[in-house]
């Protein structure tokens, strides 16, 4: 079945129903009206209900953005035509509410299917196949996991609700209490654990999460929690260090590590995602980048797509025989279930440029950073930029002439069948290319997804390579030293890209790490540049691997590797473009008015074209780590309801507990 079908049935319209009034405490739905009797009987009641979850939330892709591939938007390695406010200082401010950020809403979804389920499947009154039944609480433990994740990493400390609670406002505001910030974690790596336990491992198609999936998730989670608590170790952001804020609250009196200390904390979360990746990694497929680019018209598409089965990974309709995929996400056109990556993949990717420090980020292939390699040929020309590169880079970096459509299977009317010099001068943010650089990850070669708004392509959702770059890392973390498993690792990713040195300590002997940081913000932890070549390259590869699959903010956070900007402005730029032969490709006049000028930089600076608050750069505060909790949440579980010192609630580091506020450091 496919995963993102809406299942219009009467037990999927009972609980939509149950969930449109929400008390302002919890976003919690009063479920209690809802009489389940006669539902969650049968398995196809699971399945419905679990369903609808995989909408609401796993990653998609929709019509109006680049999907999935546009995941790194706001960082070193993307951006599109506007800055985003929190590299403002000043600009972000301590909100009245967060809308969907602070929401329980598919928290309680899943603990009423938990609460009313599990009881049911203990006395054994769901009907259907045992494996299937609980395959699908699996799921929902899953979910619930997943959901609890994303608000680690917006707010840290977190309420933890197990159950559907009454309406009562003692009760409400006795639950709204967070948690820190590693029981947080350890919650969802419980989670994962029971989705693990519940779940099948192969016998269900890749459409549907798995306990390899659950696996996948926990080791990241482990590691994301594990290098948090350690970068960040001594800071207000860390529970129990001077100045952590949960320490005013009377609950949090008793607090300790459940490993002993936080320095046991850490290795137990280090270890546990080790543990976890390597059960993945062991066992995964990595598929083969050929590192050939398709060009051959009045081809088919499978042909085409075998000449490079890791590049059509990206944009293929059926992802089922691809072993490196855990999970995808079906598209259908004839049931309006659509995106439209491929039309922005044949432009600009909808504006999503990529940045001269991730292009310059790969090494050429014979593993050499650029500035040490003699394979390099400089970036005067796109075509410079990716010969002698890393397949990956060459692969993905679009360069005009190339052939976007060679298929004739369909009719479109929005397709860019070759290639066009980048459209920098475009104000439109479907067609303009923001850095001059843009990438061919998610598009199809057949004519039929020229549709405006009508793609159908797969989305890969989770793929097993993340295992092996997660283990590489929480093993160095916690070791200090790379071991045969992640020696093995390393390897095995470099050797699925054609061409590609597979000795990875050529990279790492020849790395200038002060030359790195000048385009990489994950060359720094906790302001300062790093010293380990090692570390870095870890980072490195895990950038290279990873493009534009929304981990970068992620690790850029869990590593602290914004706190540079606080001191040192950041100045994004794209391609080369002034007094080089890419400059001739444009009207002068027009362009001497549209993009930043060479006085500036010969490089693009999609910023500073004119006057504004990132004309001088980008900059941080510390506070921005984390996200402000809601004023109007913190009053509202106040015994008053007005007293936000009262709440049970407290504010993250730096964050007034005063609305329209900027953060204090």
């Amino acid at each position: 079945m496919k995963t993102n079908k809406i299942i219009h049935i009467t037990l999927a319209l009972i609980a939509a129903g149950a969930m449109t009034s929400c008390d302002d405490y919890l976003n919690k739905e009063p479920l209690s009206k809802v009489t389940p009797e006669n539902y969650f009987t049968q398995e196809s009641h699971l399945e419905a209900y679990a369903n609808r979850m995989y909408t609401d939330i796993l990653p998609s892709s929709g019509n109006w953005s680049y999907g999935t591939y546009g995941g790194d938007l706001d960082t070193d390695n993307m951006v599109s035509l506007n800055y985003n406010d929190i590299y403002i200082p000043g600009k972000w401010r301590t909100p009245m509410s967060d809308g969907d950020n602070w929401k329980f809403t598919n928290i309680n979804t899943a603990n009423y299917f938990l609460e009313t389920v599990l009881p049911k499947y203990e006395a054994n009154e769901i009907q259907g196949t045992p494996a299937s039944i609980k395959h699908y609480i699996g799921e929902v433990y899953f979910m619930r996991g997943l959901e609890y994740f994303k608000r680690l990493q917006q707010y840290g400390d977190f309420p933890i609700i197990k159950e559907c609670l009454p309406d009562n406002l003692e009760v409400l505001s006795e639950n709204s209490r967070r948690y820190p910030c590693n029981e947080v974690a350890r919650f969802i790596m419980d989670d994962m654990d029971k989705a693990i336990a519940y779940m099948s491992d192969v016998n269900m198609a890749t459409t549907r999460i798995n306990a390899d999936v659950a696996r996948l998730i926990r080791s990241r989670v482990a590691l994301y929690e594990g290098t948090f608590l350690k970068n960040f170790k001594g800071t207000p952001f860390v529970p129990g260090a001077q100045g952590w804020p949960g320490a005013d609250k009377d609950y949090n009196k008793d607090f300790k590590y459940p490993a002993g200390d936080i320095d046991a904390e850490i290795n137990w979360f280090l270890t546990e995602a080790c543990k976890s990746a390597q059960e993945v990694a062991d066992r995964a497929v990595l598929i083969q980048n050929t590192g050939v680019v398709p060009q051959t018209e009045g081809s088919t598409i499978p042909a085409l797509e075998a000449e490079n089965p890791w590049l059509a990974m990206f944009g293929t309709l059926d992802l089922s025989g691809y072993g490196e995929v855990l999970l995808w996400r079906q598209y259908d056109r004839g049931l309006g279930i659509t995106h439209n990556i491929v039309v922005y993949a044949q432009q600009g990717d909808r504006s999503c440029g990529t940045t001269r420090g991730l292009v310059d980020a790969f090494p050429c292939k014979d593993g050499l950073p650029i500035y040490a390699s003699p394979l390099y040929k400089g970036d005067t020309e796109l075509s410079l930029v990716r010969q002698n590169r890393d397949p990956r880079l060459y692969v993905l970096l679009k360069e005009p002439g190339q052939k976007n459509i060679l298929v004739q299977d369909g009719v479109g009317d929005h397709g860019v069948p070759v290639e066009p010099v980048p459209a920098i001068l475009d104000s439109n943010v479907e067609n303009n290319y923001s850095t001059g650089y843009s990438l061919r990850k998610g598009n199809y070669y057949g004519s039929s997804m020229a549709g405006n708004g009508n793609n159908y392509t797969a989305c890969p959702v989770y793929r097993s390579v993340e295992a092996l770059l997660n283990y590489i890392e929480a093993s160095y973390e916690l070791k200090g030293s790379l071991d045969a498993k992640a020696t093995e690792y390393w390897k095995r990713i470099r050797a699925r890209h054609t061409g590609m040195e597979t000795d990875f300590m050529k990279t790492v002997n020849a790395t200038d790490i002060s030359k790195e940081a000048k385009g990489d913000w994950g060359a720094y932890t906790a302001g300062a540049m790093l010293t380990d070549p090692i570390k870095y390259n870890i980072r490195r590869e895990r950038r290279c691997e990873l493009i534009a699959e929304d981990f970068r903010h992620m690790d850029l956070q869990r590593w602290r590797s914004y706190d540079q900007l606080i001191t040192t402005r950041y100045h994004i730029e794209g391609f080369h473009i002034w007094n080089t032969p890419m400059q001739q490709w444009y009207n002068q006049e027009e362009l001497a008015a549209t993009i930043s000028p060479a006085s500036r930089s010969e490089y693009m600076r999609p910023f500073e074209a004119k006057m504004s608050d990132a004309f001088e750069g980008l900059s941080w505060s510390m506070a921005h780590y984390l996200r402000p909790i809601p004023i109007y949440q913190m009053m509202l579980t106040s015994p008053d309801g007005q007293s936000v010192a009262n709440s049970p609630l407290y504010q993250n580091p730096y964050w007034p507990s005063e609305p329209n506020m900027p953060a204090t450091k």
